[in-house]
Parts: structure tokens; C-alpha cells; sequence
């Protein structure tokens, strides 16, 4: 067998070796990223044609599931998942037993959208929520894919924050009741726990406000009550220092994300979740491209990053040693056995943007897989 066989490239490839992320531990280092997806069935709750989207893709290292949200008054997009009542709790309960069936891991990434809504996405008709009553630019996505400006939000008062932690701490309970291997709590790309974290949209006078010290409260906070259900060894966290998603944006990204890091070091969590600048981003203006590696050393534990890595990219941060496992989105869309694909220097599914939130099988379930 000769120096340039596929076994000897599958030898040395980084992203094809086992790796330990707390006590998490994945056969490879590639990473499935969260993908929105909007497939969710009657009540928001997982199908079983989500069961076979995430089964198909169990040869990832992990799994990041699509962002779930934790409350009723969490969401902000139709058919988004969720893991407040029993019965998305049972809905999910199929997709982590196919998966594990299937030989992977997922965890499941607990979300609030905070502003990022609109009153048709409310229980009760009311006002999203958010840290400050700040309206986002742009448009609501409403039931039935119309769309409306966005309203201007309430903040939420002093009084309601513990009963929010409260909804992450059922989140996290309710991802263990369904067989999860662990959580990812979403702080990045906009939504509300970024809403409090970063000075763009955070204009609050109270202890949740104002200095950096202050508007890292909440994600320690929501930390702390998650960590406490699984331990900080299956946890990770996801932040996006340079995106502008969601009319996001920090005046000093490096010093606001390399403190939060810093934060984060005394829960010993499985890792930290970092995104980089991607095409997206810069098209919606983004202006600060802080490169991940430059934040590497504030955070303990191990990192993983996603946006728009190719493979050779992938196999060249991990050789750099500023991350231990690479997030790949789109092509994960478009290739549920990409690990497999990688290994045998396969040719990649072109991603078919069109079909990202059609609803039905098509661009969801039916992407070419090789054969053997």
C-alpha cells in the first residue's frame, strides 16, 4: 500500500481521529453545525421525517441539533422546534434513539429568540421580549412564511430574569428526559442571550446593563442553571463575535468575547462553539472580521468553530492546534455522510438553497449518499 492510498489519507487526516470534548466523545472531529430547518411538526414538536434527517447524518462526530427553544414565547420562525412540552420532549425522543441506533452523538442546542419574533409568534399576542426596547431592522418570518417588520420589543423587567433562567433549566431537564448526550446553549447570531451580551442592542441601567461585567450576567447565569442539570462536562455554548445576523453588532467584539471566554473557564464545559465571519455575514454588512484564533487562549477548554470551512481549511486550523473539532453547515445540508465523503477524497452534494425551509423531504432527506 503506498504513502498517497485512501487509508493512509484517512490516517492522517485530523478531522477523521476520535477527540474528547469533556466527556463527550466523538469518533471524528467533524462536527454537524445547527441548522434551522423548519420542519417541525403540528405543536412545533419533531417528526419522525426529522428522525430520518438526523439519523442519515450520525456518521458526524457530533451532532449540534437545529436551534429549540426553550419557551412558548421563545420562538420567532414557523415550524422552529421546541422542548418545553411533553410532547416535543417524546418527538425528540425518536431522533436521539435513531441517531444512537445509528452509532452518533447529538446534543441539543436550547434557544430563545428574544426580539428576533413578532406578536404571531406569541402565546398571547403580546410583544417579543428582549434586553432593551430596541427594534431590529428588517422582517419577521410569520406563520405561513408572510412577512412584517418587526416590532419594537419589550424589555424585560428585573423581576421576569429568574423565571427566564427557569425556562433554560427545563430546557436542559427536558433534553436530558430525551435521551441527549448533552446541550448547547445558543449565545450567538442575535438572539437573546446575544441581545444581552453585546452593547448593540443592550442600552439597560440596571445590574444586567451597562458595564461588560453586567451584561454577562444572564449567560452565566443561564450557564449555571444548565450546567446544574448536566454538569459542566456536557455542556458547550455558541457565540458569534463578528456577526451581524439579526441586526447584531459590539463596539469592542475582542475585548467583550475574550472576557465572556474568561468567564466560562470555571464551569469546565465541553467546549466552546465559536463562529467566524462568513459570506453571509459580510453581505449583510458585517465590518469586524476577529479572527476565532485570536480568542483561542481566554477560553480553557476545547473549541470548535463553523463558518464556511472546506476540508482542507478544516484539517489546517486543527493542525494549527487553535481548534480540536470543525462545524460544517451547508454541507452538511447537502451531505449527510460527508465524514465518509472526506475519508474517500469524495466529490461533495452542491447545497440547494432554495429547499433549506420548503418543508417535505426535498433538500432535506434526499441528498445522494455513496454507497458502501
Amino acid at each position: 500500500m503506498d504513502a498517497s492510498s485512501p487509508a493512509n489519507e484517512q490516517s492522517a487526516s485530523l478531522l477523521l481521529q476520535p477527540t474528547q470534548l469533556g466527556k463527550l466523545s466523538l469518533s471524528n472531529r467533524v462536527v454537524m453545525a445547527p441548522l434551522t430547518r423548519m420542519r417541525a411538526g403540528p405543536g412545533r414538536t419533531p417528526t419522525a421525517l426529522m428522525a430520518d434527517y438526523y439519523r442519515q447524518r450520525a456518521g458526524a462526530g457530533l451532532i449540534i441539533s437545529e436551534a429549540t427553544s426553550v419557551s412558548p414565547y421563545g420562538h420567532g420562525y414557523p415550524d422552529t422546534p421546541g422542548i418545553h412540552t411533553p410532547e416535543q420532549v417524546a418527538g425528540w425522543r425518536q431522533i436521539t434513539d435513531a441517531v444512537h441506533a445509528a452509532g452518533g452523538r447529538i446534543v441539543l442546542q436550547l434557544w430563545h429568540v428574544g426580539r428576533i419574533s413578532h406578536p404571531d409568534h406569541q402565546p398571547d399576542g403580546e410583544l417579543p421580549v428582549s434586553s432593551s426596547a430596541v427594534r431590529p431592522k428588517g422582517q419577521a418570518i410569520l406563520p405561513g412564511f408572510r412577512k412584517a417588520d418587526y416590532p419594537t420589543p419589550r424589555a424585560l423587567a428585573l423581576s421576569e430574569i429568574p423565571d427566564l433562567v427557569a425556562e433554560y433549566e427545563r430546557g436542559a431537564s427536558n433534553a436530558l428526559i430525551a435521551g441527549f448526550d448533552g446541550v448547547e446553549i445558543h449565545n450567538a447570531n442575535g438572539y437573546l442571550l446575544d441581545q444581552f451580551l453585546r452593547d448593540g442592542v443592550n442600552r439597560r441601567g440596571d445590574h444586567y446593563g451597562g458595564s461588560l461585567a453586567n451584561r454577562t450576567r444572564l449567560t452565566l447565569e443561564v450557564v449555571e442553571a444548565v450546567t446544574g442539570i448536566w454538569g459542566g462536562s456536557r455542556v458547550g455554548i455558541r457565540f458569534s463575535p463578528s456577526g451581524t445576523a439579526n441586526d447584531m453588532h459590539d463596539s469592542d467584539p475582542r475585548t467583550t468575547f475574550r472576557y465572556v471566554l474568561g468567564e466560562l473557564n470555571r464551569f469546565g464545559l465541553a467546549y466552546a462553539h465559536v463562529t467566524q465571519v462568513t459570506v453571509q455575514d459580510a453581505a449583510h454588512g458585517s465590518a469586524t472580521d476577529l479572527p476565532v484564533a485570536e480568542l483561542r487562549d481566554a477560553f480553557s477548554g476545547p473549541m470548535i468553530s463553523a463558518g464556511g470551512f472546506t476540508r482542507d481549511s478544516g484539517e489546517q486550523a486543527l493542525r494549527d492546534g487553535w481548534l480540536d473539532a470543525v462545524a460544517y453547515g451547508a454541507l452538511y445540508v447537502a451531505n449527510p455522510d460527508l465524514p465518509l465523503r472526506f475519508a474517500r477524497g469524495a466529490a461533495l452534494n452542491a447545497p440547494q438553497p432554495s429547499t433549506y425551509y420548503a418543508g417535505g423531504p426535498q433538500g432535506y432527506t434526499d441528498y445522494p449518499r455513496l454507497a458502501g
